[in-house]
């Protein structure tokens, strides 16, 4: 028997890591936007690195199925510039 992990809509943060530069944040809400259209008001939350070198974007979204979530997370492990996704 397969067992369901999330029951949706849900909230769900993900949250992307990459070099701190003056577009980061802007590639990583244009890749979120094509499968989150409705992404709320105060859902990104950017936070650098201590030295500066990095940043970190929490984006909290409402997930409407795991396909949804799996295919956000290929385009945002796709871009050169993003690091890491979690």
């Amino acid at each position: 028997m397969t067992q369901k992990l999330l029951t949706f809509p849900c909230q769900f943060p993900i949250k992307i890591m990459g070099l701190a530069d003056d577009t980061f944040e802007g590639i990583v809400i244009g890749i979120i936007n094509q499968y989150v259209p409705d992404l709320g008001e105060g859902a990104i939350v950017s936070r650098a690195s201590k030295g500066g070198k990095y940043v970190s974007i929490t984006a909290t979204i409402n997930a409407k199925s795991q396909i949804q979530l799996d295919s956000l997370y290929l385009a945002l492990n796709a871009h050169p510039k993003i690091l890491m996704v979690l």
